[in-house]
């Protein structure tokens, strides 16, 4: 860990706690600075909480009160996931109080080079094709961020050496100051988030973030099939690498003949590829481009490649049971994600979906339904998306209680050769606390079914 001042002694105020906020304050805490915490839930359900006081960290449960801010802070961390709008949050910037997210805690503490990676979609599994592809080629990568593991509790153990392969969304880039990645990825940019955003443009300057503080000797690894891609790279002085599903390109990755390319150079045949899914074919491009960045073998690449498919709960292959293929893609919580999941089969799809209401229809699902047989609904949705269902001209269309009972009956709906799919478009807090509670039930009633 590097010997940073940057937060030694400084007063600072962690707001919201869950993963990332326990372990920023931990870590602060760790190189001397003095810490206070809030967090919205009560003492008495407060593990974390009490943990942290028993370290000697002054901690308030219950609500974010703007009192708090009565006490002097040179910087507040905030979860990503609570909001600017947040009265405290506004307060605080009223009084000029930087707010960070941990991340920026990350960037300062370690003498490693960050590799992030951002988009509306794909990033979960381009963070783990990036680590595998260097972890193959033995360039000691660790992971963080989203994916799993907090970006400063990994950064307290690397070492120069090391390169930490980062997943970060817009709340987190947000959030920054001085966060620089050695390379930088945007993956793509659709309206996603506009509830936290307000606006598109507000979502995509969150995004571009990403390339805010990088310098000539930096690598910026851009979509340049997505026109707000594009836009939002125009202000990185990072050498721009091109990556393409649909261009053959001078430099960076792109598809030629059925096979994918980088600089000229072939890499691997697109048939030897076992992850599924057309839309993927952006992410391994993305991944490739940063491999061959730092180095990476082509057999590295290779060996990944064909043996990689796919990350929990995102177009993850379960089991095949009687000839018929079970793929659990719960993290599919929006519309877009859902149209991609359909598009990846060529094989007759039953579809699992419902879940939150967020107040939208469904009618820009409608042309990709077209390509299901069959549909099986739960959850608030399930009446909008039979709605959709019709509208694409879907005669099976089946309403059940929950995920688990959507499995047993999309099976009986199946013939051999089906792909029996959930995607379901939709967030799970409606029955569920996380996307992961929901595909896991999905995988073990799969298997029940054996």
């Amino acid at each position: 860990m590097k010997n940073t001042i940057e937060f030694s002694n400084k007063h600072i105020l962690i707001l919201g706690l869950a993963k990332s906020g326990l372990a920023a304050a931990k870590v602060l805490h760790g190189i001397g600075a003095i810490i206070t915490v809030n967090d919205q839930k009560s003492y008495e359900e407060n593990e974390a909480a009490k943990e942290l006081e028993k370290m000697g960290i002054k901690v308030f449960c219950g609500g974010h009160p703007i009192e708090i801010l009565d006490d002097h802070f040179d910087f507040i961390v905030k979860n990503p996931g609570i909001p600017y709008s947040n009265p405290l949050l506004v307060k605080a910037k009223e009084k000029g109080i930087p707010i960070l997210t941990e991340v920026e805690i990350a960037y300062h503490i370690t003498p490693a080079d960050f590799i992030g990676i951002t988009g509306s979609n794909g990033k979960t599994t381009t963070t783990t094709l990036i680590f595998e592809m260097l972890d193959k080629g033995a360039k000691s990568p660790l992971i963080a961020g989203n994916i799993g593991t907090v970006a400063c509790e990994v950064a307290q153990k690397a070492n120069k050496e090391d390169i930490i392969v980062t997943e970060l969304s817009s709340f987190q880039l947000m959030g920054i100051k001085d966060f620089a990645p050695k390379i930088a990825v945007l993956l793509n940019i659709f309206d996603a988030h506009l509830d936290y955003h307000g606006t598109k443009e507000e979502y995509i300057k969150a995004k571009a973030r990403i390339f805010k503080n990088q310098t000539e000797n930096d690598y910026c690894v851009i979509n340049v099939d997505d026109k707000d891609v594009i836009r939002a790279a125009e202000g990185s002085r990072g050498i721009k690498i091109p990556f393409s599903t649909t261009q053959q390109l001078e430099t960076g990755a792109y598809i030629k003949d059925q096979a994918i390319y980088f600089n000229q150079e072939k890499i691997i045949d697109i048939k030897d590829i076992v992850l599924p899914g057309v839309h993927n074919l952006e992410n391994i491009l993305a991944a490739i481009a940063v491999a061959k960045l730092v180095s990476t073998s082509n057999n590295a690449i290779f060996e990944v490649l064909t043996t990689f498919t796919g990350v929990k709960h995102r177009l993850q292959y379960v089991t095949t049971i009687n000839n018929r293929k079970f793929y659990n893609d719960s993290k599919a919580t929006n519309i877009l994600a859902t149209k991609k999941a359909i598009s990846a089969f060529e094989q007759p799809v039953v579809l699992l979906a419902g879940g939150l209401d967020r107040g939208n229809e469904f009618d820009d699902l409608v042309n990709e339904l077209k390509r299901v047989k069959a549909m099986v609904l739960f959850g608030q949705t399930a009446k909008k998306l039979e709605r959709a269902g019709k509208l694409a001209g879907i005669e099976i269309l089946k309403n059940v209680d929950n995920v688990e009972a959507a499995v047993k009956v999309a099976y009986d709906l199946s013939n051999e050769g089906d792909v029996i799919l959930l995607s379901p478009a939709c967030a799970s807090w409606d029955q569920h606390k996380t996307f992961e509670e929901r595909g896991d039930i999905f995988i073990n009633a799969v298997h029940k079914l054996k």
